[in-house]
Order: C-alpha cells, then sequence, then structure tokens
C-alpha cells in the first residue's frame, strides 16, 4: 500500500486551553480538511467558556526556534498566523514569513470573542508595517479593520472602503468579514481588482467561539490542498457556516464551534 504524506499546513498563534480557539481550533480544523497540522505557540492563555482569564507570551528565542524546527525540517504548503501578542513576536514571525514560500493567511487577532484583549496596544503598527505586507490574505473582523485602518463599518456599503484600506497596508487580498452587520451575513473578498461576496445563512446560535481562528485556518488548509484564493475562501465559508450551525454549549459561558461537525 502506497502511503502519501497529505499538504502540511502550519499554524503560528496562542493556545486556547478551553480548546475553542486558538491553536486547538486550527489543529482540529486542519486535521477536518484532510492536512497535516504543526504548531508554533507563541502565548499560552488561561481561558474558558466565561473569558480570557491570563496570557503569557513565549520568548521570541523559543517562537524563532520553533519556526526553523519545523519548516526547516518538514516545510509547509501554507501558513496561518493567529495571536501574536507583543512587537516583538510580530516581528519574529514576519522576518521567517517574509523569507518562505508559502502563502500566509494572516487573522489579526485583538480581542477574544469575550472582548478581552489579546495584541498589546504597541504592536498594532508592527502588525501594520511588517506583517500585513507578507499576508497573502489578511481576514479581520469589523472592530480589526477599525483597529488597523480607523475605517468604521456600518453596512455593506462600507465594506469595499474598509478593504482598499487594508490593502493600502501590502496583503494581496483582503477578506472582510461582516458576519456582525444587520441583515443576512456577507463578508467581501478582493484583491484590489477583482471582488467576491460570500453569504451564508445567519444561525441562531450563540455557541461561535473560535470561528475567525477556524475560518484563517480553513483558508489556509483549502490553499494547501492547491484551491487559489477565491475557491479557499469559498470552501472555508462553508466548513466555517456548517460548523457554526453545530456549535454546542460547554461550561457556563461561549461555547465552541463544532469542528467535526461532518463527521457527526
Amino acid at each position: 500500500m502506497t502511503v502519501l504524506t497529505p499538504p502540511r499546513v502550519l499554524t503560528v498563534a496562542g493556545s486556547d486551553s478551553g480548546g475553542g480557539a486558538g491553536i486547538q481550533a486550527d489543529l482540529k480544523t486542519m486535521l477536518a480538511l484532510g492536512v497535516h497540522g504543526m504548531s508554533v505557540i507563541a502565548a499560552v492563555t488561561a481561558q474558558n467558556s466565561l473569558g480570557v482569564q491570563g496570557y503569557w507570551e513565549l520568548p521570541r528565542e523559543a517562537v524563532r526556534a520553533q519556526l526553523d524546527s519545523v519548516l526547516g525540517d518538514i516545510g509547509a504548503q501554507a501558513i496561518k498566523t493567529g495571536m501574536l501578542a507583543s512587537p516583538e513576536l510580530v516581528e519574529t514571525v514576519a522576518d521567517v514569513l517574509a523569507a518562505y514560500p508559502a502563502p500566509v493567511v494572516v487573522d489579526p487577532v485583538g480581542v477574544s470573542k469575550h472582548g478581552d484583549s489579546l495584541l498589546a496596544p504597541e504592536a498594532v503598527d508592527t502588525l501594520k508595517t511588517r506583517l500585513l505586507p507578507v499576508a497573502t490574505v489578511v481576514t479581520p473582523n469589523l472592530w480589526e479593520v477599525e483597529q488597523l485602518t480607523s475605517v468604521k463599518v456600518e453596512d455593506e456599503d462600507d465594506l469595499r472602503r474598509a478593504a482598499d484600506a487594508v490593502l493600502a497596508l501590502g496583503p494581496s487580498w483582503a477578506l472582510i468579514k461582516g458576519g456582525h452587520l444587520p441583515g443576512a451575513p456577507v463578508d467581501l473578498l478582493t484583491d484590489g481588482t477583482d471582488e467576491y461576496r460570500f453569504t451564508a445563512e445567519r444561525h441562531d446560535n450563540r455557541h461561535t467561539h473560535g470561528t475567525g481562528c477556524t475560518l484563517a485556518s480553513a483558508i489556509a488548509s483549502h490553499l494547501a490542498l492547491g484551491d487559489d484564493v477565491p475557491a479557499a475562501v469559498g470552501r472555508a465559508k462553508e466548513y466555517v457556516t456548517g460548523a457554526i450551525a453545530r456549535g454546542f454549549p460547554l461550561g457556563g459561558g461561549i461555547g465552541p464551534v463544532d469542528h467535526a461537525w461532518h463527521w457527526r
């Protein structure tokens, strides 16, 4: 029997002790979509369904060593970044990824689902100037758009203006997530020339912890499987919509999306 090595995807992010977001959500998503997930842990959180009780960054030397270890031996067909916490870690990751020939999906994590800060204020400029220019796709939600560009999105007509402001920071594609706007959810993907809008049913389910991490990891997984950016985003959206529909209660707060929904 011939054994084939699956495509490899690396996540560089924070660990979620509750298992719903961060590294844990990334690896579950990658497994569900048929790629081999690998991880560089940039920070450790004490986190549950009620919120983030604390987080601790790893030393930049530890993050760099993990990157060099994985990419120097195993390699990756796509890379996803999430919580990077500090300017020093953003710089470290950006330096490595700028020299590595694989698509990069940047989830510019600023706050948790519960509103807890996961990015130091002084790291925002570093994210804008060092990491976003390396990104193949950046996936901000509306709050992150405002944090990065000062553009406030109030309705669907503002999505393209927001995308153009994000693209001005250097990524090849911007995916502006409009799920928090009133009406049917719509996300806008553009490279400044071509434009794609993705709509989905709005599910009445409060258990959506890990949605952003899951979407970015799903996009990276489909890029590793050979899709172009619009196709990867479309397939990732289908997967995440199913996961949101089947999000389940956990603990006393907001539960996670179900990464294994299509197996149940």
